[in-house]
């Protein structure tokens, strides 16, 4: 892949031109990543609402029908359900770990594999998820190890 940057004082705005001969997979990841810089996600926290980047989530998941947005420093609740924000997210950098769990894949600092099949994430944070057995492959085969 080569990147040319282009810097021009007399632009009024950024402007990206990706070039290729066809639309590849790696395109494709690179226009769903450009376009979660700008993403941003409604949430509440004691009854005020919030603007979030979607790019400063860590995790969601959903506990008791509610939904619950975590970043580095602070949980958030989400009025949108899992599934809703999973297709949102999905092509971000995103990836349902479970039935009830979505990691943003930057924030993975290791993984352990666990009894069953199951993988323990160690998230930048510290804390630590399980990534059910039926997610496990698809978490390899986004963060390339096998």
């Amino acid at each position: 892949m080569k990147i040319t940057i282009n810097i021009d004082e007399n632009l009024p705005d950024l402007e990206i031109v990706i070039n290729g001969n066809s639309l590849t997979p790696q395109i494709e990841t690179v226009i769903a990543t450009l376009r979660m810089l700008d993403s941003q996600m409604t949430v509440t926290r004691d009854g005020e609402s919030y603007i979030l980047d979607v790019a400063k989530i860590v995790y969601i998941e959903s506990v008791d029908r509610k939904t619950f947005v975590y970043t580095c420093a602070d949980c958030y609740e989400s009025k949108l359900k899992l599934y809703e924000i999973e297709q949102q997210l999905c092509k971000g950098g995103f990836l349902r770990i479970s039935k009830a769990s979505l990691v943003n894949l930057k924030y993975v600092r290791s993984l352990r594999a666990e009894l069953d099949r199951k993988i323990r994430l160690t998230l930048e944070t510290g804390e630590q998820i399980i990534v059910s057995r039926q997610y496990a492959e698809e978490l390899k085969y986004r963060l390339g190890v096998k």
